[in-house]
């Protein structure tokens, strides 16, 4: 016999195994198969349970769900949220906003406590967390909430048992919302360890044990759910124009032909989907085709979550204008869709607040010009700058095609071998000029600071490929989705202070405007035509207009007199302040110093310019957001500047 022919048999001598054992074996699944079990044989790995709280979770998952039927039901939200980058200021500015106004039972700023304190500042946290990578955010909020009269108790209970089931102590902060039907706590937990790692939280505790935690607590607190209180939960569900879980039962027992029948193992049970199914029918989701066999919608819940959504914001608008005293029909509401409603929206801002509170998505409740009430979704709270209650915005949808720019670039990199810098610009386009040229630089570093899909050689050139016009689109697609509307602010002065304000504002410029904004004789816009009428009763006692034959002119360059006015009040009123001396900046001349702050003016936004002994005032651009208390010059050219901001190492960069 050679080598090759040998095939060694691992196991006792003689043992083929036992077939009675492979017999009872197979018997045993089969009977657990039967009885509704499961055979796990190497299930998937998921990863769900890595991290702290994996081991409570599966235990929490392991009980009794019949027990569980009769549990308080709380809903939990989380997200872990990444704070590089814009991170940190997005964690700034979002707690800044779970202390806004109007939030507590009384309607006062929310106030955030901590394990050991009821009232904590929110600088303090955000100090500590500086440099960490992440953050959880969580929302807690019990169907009985209401019933408790402070959270702030049950809040630190939930937190004392997540850091037992967590293995580690936790740093958090917290604020109670009783702002909306159902009273809820936020609460911000760093992404550290007591020991200063990384915490990382198993998928399954964050999805499933940390509810099921909440759910134990306020069914001690508040007691099981008795039978009377279930079933009247069950009727209200009934009849609601929202997805429920009397038509996520119904889904599940639809048969093989998608038809499905009223339990009938109860009475109670009966009529519960007979009546749904009857609610269903009268909104079209639903039909009988033969006695007690219904055919579902195929979008049943898409539809009915789409409605349940609608009805939501329904209310939230109502309530919010009600609150500011605002009367308006439920007709002349409408729900903005970005994609459907090109037109844009001009009007006063009546609230703004959280449409998904845990992914930080904000809207604006906008009284229109047009005599509507719109509800508008603006995106990330961090995209969108500041817009308090009263201010005039004009919004539009986002365009999500190539600007002229992508196709300059693109046209001019075709003919250089896909290669694009100011010089190949100006060369091929001898019109242009070098700021002009400028301009697309700054939009390609946009693209490459929010994909890092271009590449920009040492020298500055810019390597374009062919497909660049589709990935400009994918930039602006991913950005609409972050930012859908473009939000402009034309006025930070309310209406009825415009009236007799002695500088520009946004109702000389639509007096004046060859083309002003159509007004509704109706909700704002009566409003804003009435405060016209007085605003020109108001520039002509100041000699800036004057009536003929029932018309009112108004005086030549007249926006720029009151424009200076005011410039130069604000600039009196910052000398003094400052100690420094005011120069005023008129075109062509060339501005230098440190960038120090900025000022709100009716005309709009400037930034305070300082030199060693004196300060000027100039239009403010986006850029400089970031370049306060650094050094910028710039040149005056009628009323914009364009800024070279000085870094330290790097040298100038042109903005």
């Amino acid at each position: 016999m050679t080598d090759d022919e040998f095939r060694p048999k691992l196991g006792k001598i003689g043992s083929r195994g036992s077939k009675a054992g492979k017999r009872f074996a197979g018997q045993l699944r089969a009977a657990i198969n039967r009885a509704g079990g499961q055979s796990r044989r190497g299930g998937r790995f998921t990863g769900s349970r890595i991290g702290r709280g994996g081991a409570a979770a599966v235990l929490l998952k392991s009980r009794d769900r019949y027990a569980a039927y009769r549990q308080q039901r709380v809903v939990v939200k989380a997200r872990l949220v990444k704070l590089a980058g814009k991170g940190s200021d997005g964690a700034r500015a979002h707690l800044r906003y779970l202390q806004r106004d109007g939030v507590t039972r009384q309607g006062e700023p929310g106030e955030l406590y901590g394990p050991d304190s009821d009232r904590v500042e929110g600088k303090d946290f955000i100090d500590r967390a500086e440099g960490d990578r992440h953050q959880f955010r969580f929302i807690v909020a019990a169907e009985d909430g209401i019933a408790y009269d402070d959270l702030k108790p049950l809040t630190r209970r939930l937190m004392v048992q997540m850091e037992e089931d967590l293995g580690t102590k936790l740093d958090w902060v917290a604020v109670d919302h009783f702002n909306t039907g159902h009273p809820h706590t936020h609460i911000m937990v760093r992404g550290k360890d007591d020991r200063g790692e990384n915490l990382v939280i198993a998928r399954d505790y964050i999805s499933a044990g940390l509810r099921e935690r909440a759910a134990e607590l306020v069914s001690l607190d508040l007691g099981p759910r008795t039978d009377h209180e279930i079933e009247q939960r069950l009727l209200q569900e009934m009849e609601q124009e929202r997805f429920t879980g009397i038509d996520r039962r119904l889904l599940q027992k639809r048969d093989n032909h998608g038809l499905v029948s009223p339990d009938g193992r109860d009475v109670f049970r009966h009529t519960l989907h007979q009546g749904r199914l009857r609610k269903l029918e009268r909104m079209g989701l639903a039909e009988e085709v033969v006695p007690g066999r219904w055919r579902l919608d195929d979008e049943l819940e898409a539809t009915l979550r789409r409605l349940g959504e609608r009805g939501d914001i329904i209310k939230t608008m109502h309530r919010e204008l009600t609150s500011k005293g605002i009367a308006r029909s439920a007709a002349d509401y409408v729900v903005h869709d970005a994609e459907q409603n090109t037109e844009p929206v001009v009007g006063r801002v009546v609230a703004r607040g959280l449409a998904d509170e845990i992914q930080d998505r904000h809207y604006l409740i906008v009284d229109g010009l047009d005599g509507k009430s719109h509800y508008i979704d603006i995106g990330k709270g961090e995209a969108t700058e500041p817009t308090h209650d009263g201010c005039i915005v004009r919004i539009t949808s986002r365009n999500n095609e190539p600007r002229r720019v992508d196709r300059t670039i693109a046209d001019i990199a075709a003919a250089n071998g896909g290669r694009y810098n100011v010089d190949i610009h100006l060369r091929l386009d001898p019109s242009a000029t070098e700021r002009f040229a400028e301009t697309h630089v700054r939009r390609l570093e946009a693209i490459r600071r929010a994909t890092g899909g271009l590449e920009r050689q040492p020298d500055g050139t810019w390597i374009i490929a062919p497909d660049h016009l589709d990935r400009v689109a994918d930039y602006e697609r991913q950005r609409a989705r972050a930012e859908p509307v473009v939000i402009e602010r034309l006025s930070s002065i309310p209406l009825d202070k415009q009236v007799g304000f002695d500088g520009a504002t946004w109702l000389d410029r639509e007096l004046v405007s060859n083309q002003p904004t159509a007004l509704r004789d109706s909700g704002f816009g009566r409003e804003v035509r009435e405060a016209q009428i007085q605003r020109q009763q108001w520039l002509i006692a100041q000699g800036l207009a004057n009536e003929e034959q029932g018309l009112v002119v108004y005086r030549a360059g007249m926006i720029s007199m009151l424009r200076q006015r005011e410039l130069n009040r604000v600039a009196g009123q910052l000398s003094e302040e400052l100690g420094l001396s005011y120069a005023e900046a008129r075109s062509g001349d060339q501005i230098e110093g440190m960038l120090r702050s900025s000022v709100e003016l009716a005309s709009g936004k400037y930034a305070v310019i300082q030199k060693s002994r004196e300060f000027t005032l100039v239009p403010w651009r986006p850029v400089l957001d970031r370049h306060v208390g650094k050094a910028v010059s710039g040149t005056m050219q009628r009323e914009s500047v364009s800024f070279t901001i000085w870094h330290q190492r790097s040298g100038p960069s042109v903005s």
